[in-house]
């Protein structure tokens, strides 16, 4: 499998427990991905994120929204 792919399988993944934890639509979870760049994120730092669980990702992925100030229930709802 080709890093591009590895990339997109993580995003996927990453997007799917997020979506969850937020208790919301994959739609609106990619919605604030798209929005704010965690797509791009994940590709740039994927030759760290791919030794590290989906779980520790999304933390990461939340720390970077928490950073920008994104509310992350205002952006769902």
């Amino acid at each position: 499998m080709s890093e591009n792919t590895e990339i997109i399988f993580m995003q996927t993944r990453v997007l799917r427990l997020a979506a969850e934890r937020w208790n919301t639509s994959i739609q609106k979870a990619c919605g604030v991905f798209d929005k704010f760049g965690i797509f791009r994120f994940i590709r740039e730092c994927y030759g760290i994120f791919h030794t590290e669980g989906d779980e520790a990702v999304l933390e990461e992925v939340m720390k970077v929204l928490d950073y920008r100030g994104v509310d992350i229930r205002a952006e769902i709802n």
